[in-house]
């Protein structure tokens, strides 16, 4: 029995000490955010007390203050206000929309407003329907048959995508584009199918845009449910002449002051390299907010958290930048930019977490093929924590404007198939993010930080030489 139990420990200590550096390091990462991590609580207090955090709004100032307040408590090197110019955009009183069949023959059905949209006449805007495939149907249909009605966008997003974002990008084009281009139809308004994979009754909001349109001219437009969008559908078949009622109150101000919120550790060797990680603290009104981008939020704020917590002291400078006003116009992110290249600021590696908080499965890299083959040598270290999936092209929005030659940007990826079922909706709330999917997120990106810092990239070594 004692001849078991002590080559079970030379084992146990074997294995221990075959450990690299690295492997002891990430470990000591994601135990510490699975065991004392601080990222659910922060999202609770984000979503829950303060909610949806609208550019502008009092709840987008409050959010502010909040995480300000807790990175101030980490005791960070650095955390400070960076003022930026925002648009102010509101809702107004809820929407309302029906479909009648014939007088007095209603059936109601969810919509919401799309950002930046502008309201309908005071009681309201009644005509008949063209439904259409996408923005390029609108020229063989032809502005005679156009005017004076309401175009309904109806491409769903393709199922077939693995990646739901690849289906999401192939239709959001009707959203953004789709009143300015059935306005220049002479169309009274718009009525788009939302952004969802699955049948619900949750309208999904989300910025569009007027291009050149003057304002005299610009009409309004709403996203309908998915469910209401195939209701609508199946009774324009049975009766084309059907009509379609929607009410909207929105309302756009003058610009206002916001803030990105930023927290800095200093780096030891190489202080004026500088490290990004990064979530957009706005989010739409409708629900609060918790997986866009609420979770992108406080897993940046833990990854600063993570690095103090398990002892690394990074070469590098590293910040968690918590950008304003992406969701409806990138004033944080260009902001920040502008800040930096104007302060001529080294940025050599750049992470963001912009798609929910779901499991992690790896990263997508904006980089050189020959920092992309470093990314991959890296790839065993991530497999016991089921981080698989490392690919070339694409970061976020919000480090997209730091882009330089040498710099490296990245995005983390979580699992995509449930975001589309919350995205910019009235249910993208806290009760749907798991705790511990959101902690692994927070120490995958503290993971990877940790060994850009370590070993930073061959390409920028070269771009400096």
């Amino acid at each position: 029995m004692r001849i078991i139990i002590l080559l079970a420990f030379l084992c146990i200590a074997g294995s221990s000490i075959g450990q690299t550096d690295d492997e002891k390091q990430l470990k000591a990462i994601y135990d510490k955010a699975l065991t004392d991590g601080k990222a659910y609580e922060w999202l609770n207090y984000l979503s829950n007390q303060i909610g949806g955090r609208l550019s502008g709004s009092v709840e987008a100032q409050q959010a502010i203050e909040y995480t300000k307040r807790q990175m101030d408590s980490l005791g960070l090197d650095r955390v400070w206000l960076q003022p930026v110019m925002v648009p102010k955009w509101t809702r107004g009183t809820p929407e309302f929309a029906y479909i009648e069949t014939k007088p007095g023959l209603t059936t109601n059905v969810p919509i919401c407003a799309l950002g930046g949209s502008v309201a309908t006449p005071d009681g309201g805007l009644k005509g008949n329907i063209i439904e259409v495939q996408g923005i390029e149907d609108l020229e063989a249909i032809g502005a005679e048959k156009i005017k004076g009605k309401i175009v309904f966008y109806n491409r769903p997003m393709d199922p077939t995508n693995i990646s739901t974002f690849q289906s999401y990008s192939g239709c959001v084009d009707q959203r953004y584009s789709g009143a300015e281009a059935a306005g220049k139809y002479g169309a009274a308004g718009v009525i788009v199918r939302s952004m969802n994979l699955r049948l619900d009754d949750y309208p999904h909001t989300g910025s569009m845009g007027y291009g050149e349109t003057s304002i005299a001219n610009r009409i309004p437009a709403a996203a309908i449910s998915t469910n209401g969008a195939e209701l609508l559908s199946t009774t324009l078949k049975l009766n084309p002449d059907v009509k379609f009622y929607f009410k909207q109150n929105c309302r756009q101000y003058a610009d206002v002051e916001s803030y990105n919120v930023i927290g800095e550790i200093r780096g030891t060797t190489y202080p004026n390299e500088v490290m990004v990680v990064g979530g957009h603290l706005d989010s739409w009104d409708l629900g609060d907010g918790s997986h866009d981008d609420g979770a992108g939020v406080v897993q940046s704020m833990d990854v600063l958290r993570l690095i103090k917590a398990s002892g690394y002291k990074p070469k590098r400078t590293i910040r968690a930048v918590l950008f304003m006003n992406e969701e409806n116009g990138l004033r944080g992110g260009n902001k920040y930019a502008e800040v930096a290249k104007s302060k001529k600021e080294n940025h050599v590696f750049a992470l963001e977490s912009d798609a929910g908080g779901f499991t992690p499965r790896g990263f997508s890299f904006d980089c050189s093929d020959e920092d992309f083959e470093q990314v991959l040598s890296w790839k065993n270290l991530f497999e016991p924590y089921l981080i698989h999936m490392f690919v070339k092209g694409g970061s976020g929005a919000d480090i997209g404007p730091l882009k330089d030659e040498g710099l490296v940007l990245a995005g983390l990826r979580p699992d995509s198939q449930r975001y589309f079922d919350h995205h910019h909706a009235e249910n993208d709330t806290f009760e749907h993010v798991n705790k511990r999917e959101l902690e692994l997120g927070a120490a995958t990106m503290a993971s990877l930080v940790y060994l850009v810092d370590k070993y930073g990239f061959t390409q920028q070594k070269k771009v400096k030489g």
